[in-house]
C-alpha cells in the first residue's frame, strides 16, 4: 500500500529528473549557440552566398527530421545536434555580412542579439519561477507557425513572378517573433513540468525558438533602422 513517504520519494525523484534536464539542456545550449556563433563568423569570413546559406538550412533541417529523432537517445544524438547548430549558424553567416554593409550594421546586429537575449532570459525566468504549465499553447502556436510558413512561400512566390506586397516581410517577421516567445514559454514549460524529458529534443527546440527569434528581430531592427 502506498504511504506518504512513498509519493514523497516519487515527488522527489522527479524533481531531481527536471532539475538534471534542465542542467543538460542549458548547458548544451549554451554549447550549441557558441558553436553556431563561430560557424557564422567562419561563414562570413568566407563570404559565402546566399544561395550556399539555403543548402546548408536545407541540410540542418534534414537533420532535424530525419536524424535527431532517431539518435537523441545515444550519444551520436549530440553530434547530430552539434552538426544542425553549426550547419544553421553558417547559413547565417550571408545575412549577418548583408547588414554589416549598413552604415549602421553592427549595432542593428547588436540590438537583435541583446533584444533576443533579454525576451528569452525574462521568459525563462517567468516559467522556472512560477512553474506554470503553458501546454495549453501548443495547438495555438503550431497553427500559428503553419499560417507563417505558408504565407512565407506565398510572399516568395509572389516576388517571383515580380509581385511586392509593401510591409509583407515586416508583417510576417513580427508574428514569427510573437510566435517564437511563445514557443519560449511552451517549450520551457514542457522541461520544467516533465513534458520533455530528453534534454537533447529540449535544446534543439529551444534553440530553434532563439535562433528564429533572433532573425524575425534582426529584420525588424533592420527595417525600421533603414527607415530612420
Amino acid at each position: 500500500m502506498p504511504t506518504n513517504f512513498d509519493a514523497i520519494a516519487s515527488s522527489r525523484g522527479s524533481s531531481l529528473e527536471i532539475n538534471k534536464v534542465l542542467r543538460n539542456t542549458y548547458a548544451l545550449l549554451g554549447a550549441t549557440l557558441l558553436f553556431s556563433a563561430v560557424t557564422a563568423s567562419i561563414s562570413m569570413a568566407m563570404g559565402l552566398g546566399h544561395g550556399i546559406g539555403l543548402i546548408m538550412s536545407l541540410a540542418a533541417i534534414g537533420i532535424i527530421w530525419f536524424v535527431i529523432p532517431r539518435t537523441a537517445n545515444s550519444e551520436k544524438g549530440i553530434i547530430a545536434v552539434f552538426a544542425f547548430t553549426g550547419l544553421l549558424g553558417a547559413a547565417l553567416g550571408p545575412t549577418l555580412n548583408h547588414y554589416l554593409q549598413l552604415a549602421n550594421g553592427g549595432m542593428i546586429i547588436v540590438q537583435a542579439l541583446g533584444s533576443t537575449a533579454l525576451v528569452f532570459f525574462a521568459l525563462s525566468a517567468y516559467v522556472l519561477t512560477t512553474r506554470k504549465d503553458f501546454s495549453f499553447m501548443g495547438g495555438f502556436l503550431m497553427t500559428g507557425l503553419i499560417i507563417a510558413i505558408v504565407a512565407m512561400l506565398g510572399l516568395w512566390v509572389a516576388s517571383f513572378f515580380g509581385v511586392h506586397i509593401p510591409g509583407a516581410q515586416l508583417a510576417i517577421s513580427a508574428v514569427v517573433a510573437l510566435l517564437m516567445s511563445g514557443f519560449i514559454l511552451f517549450d520551457t514549460s514542457r522541461i520544467v513540468n516533465g513534458g520533455e524529458t530528453n534534454y537533447l529534443l529540449a535544446t534543439t527546440a529551444l534553440y530553434l525558438d532563439i535562433y528564429n527569434l533572433f532573425v524575425s528581430l534582426l529584420h525588424l531592427i533592420g527595417a525600421f533602422s533603414n527607415n530612420d
